[in-house]
């Protein structure tokens, strides 16, 4: 009995042995590109802006114009237009897939609290009832942003323009 506990204890370590074989691979580079980082850095502010907004900046940030089905080597331009119910983005990107400018509208969004403040302090009583958001981006210039908006008190309207410090305009 002691020689069947015995061999079976050292078939048992022996086993484990052959496991320990470590096949070594060779894998292949990867390069990881971030052609349009500027316009995100760009477009973001400190403040969190809505959501949607947020998400279809990413999304047109990281688009591939050269894995789309129309992609042609003749064309030196690409005019892409993204959409969700709150606005959308016209995007124009080179051949190579970089992002050279953007045109984007949205709608009933979440203001920066300078904006709120700034609307504040010169209109007291009056109340935010639409709010338009602007963002005009180049690659050599930067981005614009302008808020548009249509206050109310009572029967009274006006429409003001804003910048994103919430300057008015």
């Amino acid at each position: 009995m002691k020689k069947v506990i015995f061999g079976l204890f050292f078939l048992g370590l022996t086993i484990q042995t052959y496991a320990q074989i470590i096949k070594t691979e060779e894998l292949s580079e990867v390069t990881v590109v971030a052609t349009n980082y500027k316009y995100l850095n760009d477009v973001n502010s400190e403040e969190v802006a809505s959501l949607p907004v947020e998400l279809l900046e990413r999304k047109v940030a990281g688009y591939d114009v050269k894995s789309s089905d129309f992609y042609q080597d003749d064309y030196d331009l690409y005019n892409i237009t993204f959409y969700i119910p709150q606005g959308k983005i016209l995007a124009a990107y080179d051949k190579d897939g970089k992002l050279i400018r953007t045109a984007e509208r949205f709608k009933d969004i979440n203001l920066p609290m300078a904006v709120k403040k700034a609307v504040l302090d010169k209109y007291p009583n009056w109340t935010i009832t639409k709010d338009i958001y602007l963002v005009n981006y180049k690659d050599n210039r930067g981005s614009k942003k302008t808020y548009k908006l249509k206050l109310e008190n009572g029967d009274e309207v006006i429409r003001v323009k804003l910048d994103e410090t919430g300057e008015f305009m």
